[in-house]
């Protein structure tokens, strides 16, 4: 079992690390849900000041990764949030590359849609960027992503923790204004949405400076090679380097890409469609989908198996050797061939009955199975008939005396009428005879047809 923080939160193993302080998977004992878990590793003033702001956000919606309860015990303090399994947006790039236009506009839609509520309740979030949007494992469904890591967030008019010309963020991703020291806002968010669309229509990540030399040298480039105008029209009035020339709002760059998604041309027959995997992996040992279990349990969970499946119609049949074989019956009449004395055997005093000859064709004497001799034990050349048989559908299947037979299953083939039964009888006269009157006279009717032509 793992550390169990503040009487509640159970941490189980490590799932990322961060700028100040690392993300486990941990157990809530209270909720009885999984939950991650950022732990703060460093104790300065500053850091945890850092701290507290980001645990402070409060915001609820779907497309916001924000922490949901905090505790602290002796010098140790940290903060939970929703577990979201899928990874984040560099994994799918790891995974698939640049991926299709209509996806990458679900993704920026979503990406979009939680700025907006960020930006509602007036938090600057500063830290942009592929590593901070995280996926939940969607499969092959329809994709969903949160914006998470409000580590350097700020709300606009809060006094800033970092010292003037002080810039905090991931290189890369910086607004033009942040470069220069400006007070964040929210166009700064936008500029690095529209560097993250860009990244993921082109698997790599941008060069956010040549493309700002670029508009300030020649103005709007063209659109790069395989994303689509109406698409890079979204996104170049979101890479403005002018903060005053770019979209003000990201409720207003949702509904440019609405419209933009309308004129995008259809997707490609055939296209792979792009799979959210689960990136964390299987629990330790020790815990199950319902939380920590007990070796009983875990060993109960492990051999568990699954009802067996019904029998199956077709396949291979084991045939059980036959019981012993009693003592001849005694003659019927009918043809039979008295079975052979087994090895060693003496026959019995006095001569063997001989059965009357029987009218009709008599068959001629029918070859035993190949590899057995003649004077074999009579129910291992039961056996082994029943063997030649499976192996040669044509063949009529023998007739057995003296026992009940111990195949389970044989399919049978063509049946064989026995010898002496005689001719079938034909249809009885008051039958015949109308048949043959009605067959005369439609013969007659047709000669005399004939003959008026």
């Amino acid at each position: 079992m793992g550390e169990v923080f503040a009487g509640r939160y159970e941490l189980i193993d490590p799932i990322g690390r961060g700028g100040v302080g690392a993300v486990w998977r941990a157990w809530d004992h209270r909720r009885r849900r999984y939950v991650a878990a950022k732990v703060l590793q460093q104790s300065d003033a500053h850091t945890l000041l850092r701290f507290v702001r980001e645990q402070a956000m409060r915001i609820d919606h779907p497309h916001v990764l924000a922490p949901a309860s905090w505790a602290a015990d002796d010098d140790k303090v940290l903060f939970t949030m929703d577990l979201v399994s899928g990874g984040s947006l560099a994994h799918v790039i790891n995974d698939y590359g640049p991926l299709p236009p209509r996806f990458v506009c679900t993704l920026l839609d979503q990406l979009l849609s939680g700025l907006a509520a960020v930006h509602a309740e007036g938090v600057v979030h500063r830290d942009i960027k592929p590593a901070n949007i995280l996926m939940e494992a969607t499969g092959k469904g329809r994709p969903h992503l949160r914006v998470s890591d409000f580590g350097i967030s700020m709300r606009k008019g809060e006094p800033r923790l970092t010292e003037t010309n002080y810039v905090v963020g991931t290189p890369g991703y910086f607004a033009p204004e942040q470069m220069l020291g400006a007070e964040p806002d929210f166009t700064a968010d936008l500029f690095a949405a529209g560097l993250v669309g860009l990244y993921l229509l082109q698997g790599r990540k941008p060069d956010s400076q040549a493309l700002v030399e670029h508009y300030a040298a020649h103005g709007t480039p063209s659109a790069p090679q395989g994303i689509p105008e109406p698409l890079w029209q979204v996104l170049a009035g979101l890479l403005q380097p002018d903060p005053q020339a770019r979209f003000r709002t990201a409720t207003g760059a949702r509904k440019a890409l609405t419209a933009a998604v309308d004129l995008l041309p259809e997707p490609v027959p055939g296209e792979e469609p792009v799979e959210i995997f689960d990136q964390l992996g299987p629990l330790p040992p020790g815990f199950g989908p319902n939380g920590p279990e007990t070796p009983q349990q875990a060993a109960d969970r492990s051999t568990a198996v699954l009802p067996p499946s019904p029998p199956s119609e077709t396949g291979s049949f084991h045939l059980a050797p036959p019981p012993q074989q009693p003592s001849p019956l005694p003659h019927t009449g009918g043809p039979h061939t008295p079975p052979a004395s087994p090895a060693g055997a003496q026959p019995a005093s006095g001569p063997a009955p001989v059965p009357p000859p029987v009218p009709g064709p008599v068959p001629g004497p029918v070859p035993g199975p190949a590899g057995v001799a003649p004077g074999a034990p009579a129910h291992v050349q039961a056996a082994d008939a029943v063997t030649a048989h499976a192996a040669s559908p044509h063949q009529p299947p023998a007739t057995s005396y003296g026992g009940p037979s111990a195949r389970t299953y044989t399919a049978h083939g063509p049946q064989v009428p026995p010898a002496g039964t005689g001719k079938r009888p034909g249809p009885p006269p008051k039958v015949a005879v109308p048949v043959l009157l009605v067959a005369v006279l439609c013969f007659a009717v047709g000669i005399w047809a004939l003959t008026q032509v």
